[in-house]
């Protein structure tokens, strides 16, 4: 696989290994021509933003063992769809991004300003 860059022009670094995350489930928002969803916004879920995405037929919250999902909770880092963090955003309910692991492919959708208001620095 090719290296993969974030939104900042460097690295991509990891998001979350627990739970583990990413199109790939390598902890990363990595990305390829199948995830149709764009799975590259590396976020802390807050429980505005699940309810959200739930209310729009993604359901973060549930648990699914037959695809190794624990189900999110609020405080949880994952990698989100980038049109559902988008959508979110319009409404006021964005959450927390962290961009040093949020894929470029992001910008296709997000605008790099939007995602800088929202973004909070690795601790």
């Amino acid at each position: 696989m090719l290296p993969s860059f974030n939104v900042l022009g460097g690295d991509l670094q990891s998001c979350s290994v627990d739970p583990l995350t990413g199109w790939y489930r390598d902890g990363c928002c990595n990305t390829d021509r199948e995830d149709r969803g764009l799975h590259t916004v590396c976020c802390e879920v807050t429980d505005e933003f699940l309810e959200f995405a739930r209310s729009q037929g993604n359901d973060l919250i549930s648990p699914a063992p037959e695809f190794n999902f624990p189900g999110l909770s609020a405080g949880d880092r994952w990698c989100v769809c980038a049109q559902t963090w988008q959508d979110a955003a319009e409404i006021g309910l964005a959450c927390p991004v962290f961009l040093e692991a949020t894929h470029e492919e992001t910008l296709q959708v997000v605008s790099m300003e939007l995602l800088k208001e929202n973004s909070i620095e690795e601790s």
